[in-house]
């Protein structure tokens, strides 16, 4: 079942902590790649994209800020990619650096390899719950259209307007959006869709 693990990439300069995490994480059954320095990891993450990146900030060559900036500015494919930093600085300027930068998680040393396992498998999770809304629902433009302006505040009435419907056509939109998400309201059917990525409101 080896070809059924998740592949992770672990990019840390410190080489005993690099196979520290590579040692704990191939134990939780995943398959795990390790590279020193940003340029590496970049250059492993291209070659074989993995299904979440574990990332340094402080390294030589390119800091894990800068991988992550060059990685979403180069391919924007990578940004549903969960990208999880490390690192033994506990400044909240930092922290709030990496999450205005995309970053998903923001752990410190000396890891805790429960939270931390913990993390990775929620991460991975959500991205898999993502893929599989997309790949199940196949909602229509005005279904979509009924959602959007649903998740930006609209009422069936003024959906109605803005799009050239009638309030019954609104709703019966909104009805279906909502039984192809296996939702029971329309706020959990709007939730779903943003999720998914099915609509950007």
């Amino acid at each position: 079942m080896e070809h059924l693990k998740k592949k992770l990439l672990c990019i840390e300069d410190d080489r005993e902590t690099a196979a520290l995490l590579g040692e704990e994480l191939a134990e939780r059954g995943y398959a795990v790649s390790l590279a020193y320095n940003g340029q590496e990891g970049m250059e492993a993450i291209f070659k074989e994209p993995p299904d979440l990146v574990l990332c340094d900030i402080n390294m030589p060559i390119m800091s894990g800020f800068e991988v992550l900036v060059r990685l979403t500015e180069i391919a924007p494919r990578f940004a549903e990619m969960p990208f999880i930093f490390l690192t033994a600085l506990a400044s909240r300027d930092d922290e709030l650096k990496g999450r205005k930068l995309g970053a998903d998680d923001y752990v410190t040393k000396p890891i805790d390899f429960d939270i931390l396992a913990q993390i990775i498998s929620s991460r991975l999770a959500r991205v898999a719950s993502q893929v599989e809304i997309r790949s199940s629902v196949n909602l229509s433009e005005r279904e979509a259209q009924a959602l959007i302006w649903t998740a930006r505040g609209k009422t069936s009435d003024e959906i109605a307007q803005i799009i050239g419907l009638n309030k019954i056509a609104v709703d019966a939109h909104l009805n279906q959006a909502r039984i192809k998400l296996k939702a029971t309201t329309r706020t959990e059917a709007v939730v779903k869709a943003i999720q998914g990525k099915l609509i950007k409101p």
